[in-house]
C-alpha cells in the first residue's frame, strides 16, 4: 500500500515537472515569436533597420518597459547630457531591467570613425535586440551607416541601412566619413590585394 502511494506521488511530481518544462518552453517560444514594435506606447516611432536592431527618437520614461518585453536588452543613447536636462534615463532604463551605454553625438560633427567604432562593439557585445537612440533617430541612423562601413558593409548598402535608420541631415557627414575611410584601406590595400578592399576599391587600371 505505501508503495503504491509512493508511486503514485512519484509519478505526479514526474508529471508536474514535465508541464512546467513545456510551459516555460512555450514561454520562450512566444517570446521568440513575438512581433517587432512599430512604435512606442507614447508614440515615438521604432525604425527596424536590421534584425535584432532599432533605432528611435527620445522614448518617454514610461515606454521601457514595452520596449524590454518587445525583446530589447541594450539601450544606446546618442544624445548629450544637455540634451538629457530633467531626465535620468540609465535609471529608467535599468529599472526596466536593460542595459544602458551612453555615447553621445553632438550633432553632425559628433559622427565619427571613433565613435562608430564605440557603436559597433556596443552592438557586439548586446544580448538580445538593441534600441540605439538620440532625439529624432538622425544621428543613431547616420553613425549606424559608418559602423556598418567599418565591418565591411558596401558603402551603399550601408548608407540604406542608415536611412531605414533614421538617417536625413546627418548623411552627408556619414557619405564623407564612409569615403574617407574607404580610400585609406585602398592606399594601403588596393583592390588587387583581395580582403573587404576588393568591394569597396576601385580596380588598378
Amino acid at each position: 500500500m505505501k508503495a503504491t502511494l509512493r508511486n503514485a506521488v512519484a509519478t505526479a511530481f514526474a508529471l508536474m515537472l514535465a508541464l512546467c518544462a513545456v510551459g516555460c518552453a512555450s514561454m520562450r517560444d512566444d517570446a521568440a515569436k513575438a512581433e517587432p514594435l512599430a512604435a512606442t506606447p507614447s508614440g515615438v516611432a521604432l525604425n527596424r533597420p536590421k534584425p535584432g536592431l532599432y533605432t528611435a527618437g527620445q522614448p518617454a520614461a514610461g515606454d521601457w518597459r514595452a520596449i524590454a518585453d518587445a525583446g530589447v536588452r541594450t539601450v544606446i543613447n546618442l544624445r548629450t547630457a544637455s540634451e538629457m536636462a530633467g531626465r535620468d534615463e540609465r535609471a529608467e532604463v535599468a529599472a526596466a531591467g536593460m542595459r544602458y551605454i551612453e555615447i553621445p553625438i553632438d550633432g553632425p560633427g559628433g559622427i565619427t570613425p571613433e565613435n562608430a567604432k564605440r557603436l559597433r562593439e556596443a552592438l557586439a557585445a548586446a544580448r538580445g535586440d538593441a534600441l540605439v537612440h538620440c532625439a529624432s533617430a538622425n544621428r543613431a541612423g547616420g553613425l549606424l551607416a559608418v559602423a556598418l562601413a567599418q565591418q565591411g558593409v558596401a558603402a551603399e548598402e550601408a548608407l540604406a541601412i542608415g536611412r531605414a535608420g533614421g538617417m536625413k541631415s546627418t548623411e552627408a557627414r556619414a557619405t564623407q566619413i564612409i569615403g574617407e575611410s574607404s580610400q585609406a584601406v585602398c592606399a594601403v590595400e588596393p583592390a588587387s590585394g583581395g580582403g573587404n578592399a576588393t568591394a569597396r576599391c576601385p580596380a588598378a587600371p
